[in-house]
């Protein structure tokens, strides 16, 4: 695939998974850059900070005081976007129309240590979170208002983050949000025409062709998809078929921690910089369906684009036609493979 019009031409490449299309302009690499340029700040932060409302034995905003945790530590969001009080009511008023929307949502504390990111923590730690992560998949999916979990993570000022401490969080609710609606019905139809899984086929594909493969284990594969929008975008992928996290076994929670860990680190040696993104796991709903269909896989969105300080935008064309990216899939990996050390 190197040597084909995909290098050198505009074109688009289909999302096998939302059914969407992305315009790839690989031409426009070579164009001058004339954009913005910022500072780039290596901050270096204490283990401890008094004034972090996520730190050990810290009052936060609510005077709730955090235990002097040592490992993991998960509480309810003070700040919920989701209310599980929310009362059942509907609004439909000619071509205005409105649901109630009921959830529970809680913050994951990856470390004690406010110094730290994932591409800082050992592999055991991360097994950790990714152990917390299957406990709460459980224990929200098993709610009766409940039928879907998003666990995901924005790192990083630029993508939202209030707070540099280590954490992620969880928002659980009543309906599917619109990416996951998507993803079950491309993944449900792949199924039931050819009674495997979408993702699983598409993952034996990318081991064959491997120039997107950035690192794999004994249990998943780190790569960037062939329609990746954003230039670092990544996927985890588990090798065997798995509806959710908490199929996998302790064994495989660890092949996970480590997939983690290599392409965290990764990140953070492309540019030299504490690399920002949001992750994410799209998993099977738990609204008491069979979802056979379903490969749960974990995604990372970065915003940068040539360095620390150039970001990728999404504005313009891609605000108001499709998504747009100029380097290829295939040119991130190489240089994004570069940082990965074994």
């Amino acid at each position: 695939m190197k040597h084909t019009n995909l290098q050198d031409y505009s074109h688009k490449r289909f999302n096998i998974l939302t059914g969407e299309w992305v315009l790839v302009s690989p031409h426009r690499a070579k164009r001058p850059w004339q954009g913005q340029q910022e500072e780039v700040v290596m901050e270096k932060r204490a283990s401890y900070d008094k004034d972090c409302y996520l730190c050990p034995g810290n009052t936060r905003v609510n005077g709730e005081i955090n235990p002097d945790y040592k490992d993991v530590y998960v509480f309810s969001n003070d700040f919920a976007a989701l209310q599980a009080s929310s009362p059942k009511f509907s609004y439909e008023e000619g071509l205005i129309r409105a649901e109630s929307e009921k959830g529970i949502c809680k913050v994951i504390c990856f470390s004690p240590d406010h110094s730290k990111s994932l591409a800082d923590m050992e592999v055991a730690a991360i097994q950790k979170v990714v152990e917390v992560w299957q406990q709460e998949y459980r224990i929200l999916g098993k709610e009766s208002i409940v039928n879907y979990v998003q666990i995901f993570e924005n790192k990083g000022a630029v993508m939202g983050c209030s707070n540099p401490h280590p954490h992620g969080q969880i928002w659980s609710q009543s309906s599917l949000p619109n990416e996951v609606q998507k993803k079950d019905f491309q993944q449900n139809k792949y199924y039931l025409e050819h009674k495997t899984s979408l993702l699983g086929d598409y993952l034996q594909q990318e081991l064959q062709v491997k120039e997107r493969i950035l690192y794999q284990n004994d249990a998943f594969v780190v790569l960037i998809p062939f329609w990746a929008i954003w230039p670092f975008e990544t996927m985890i992928i588990p090798k065997k078929m798995s509806k959710n996290i908490c199929e996998i076994s302790e064994e495989e929670s660890f092949a996970f921690a480590d997939a983690i860990a290599v392409l965290t680190k990764a990140y953070d040696r492309l540019f030299q910089c504490s690399f920002p993104y949001s992750s994410g796991i799209h998993q099977a709903p738990t609204n008491g369906n069979e979802n056979k269909y379903w490969h749960w896989h974990m995604s990372f969105y970065p915003p940068l684009l040539r360095s620390a300080t150039v970001k990728k935008f999404m504005v313009g064309y891609e605000m108001f036609g499709s998504p747009q990216r100029d380097i290829t899939a295939e040119k991130a990996a190489a240089l994004l493979r570069e940082q990965v050390i074994l």
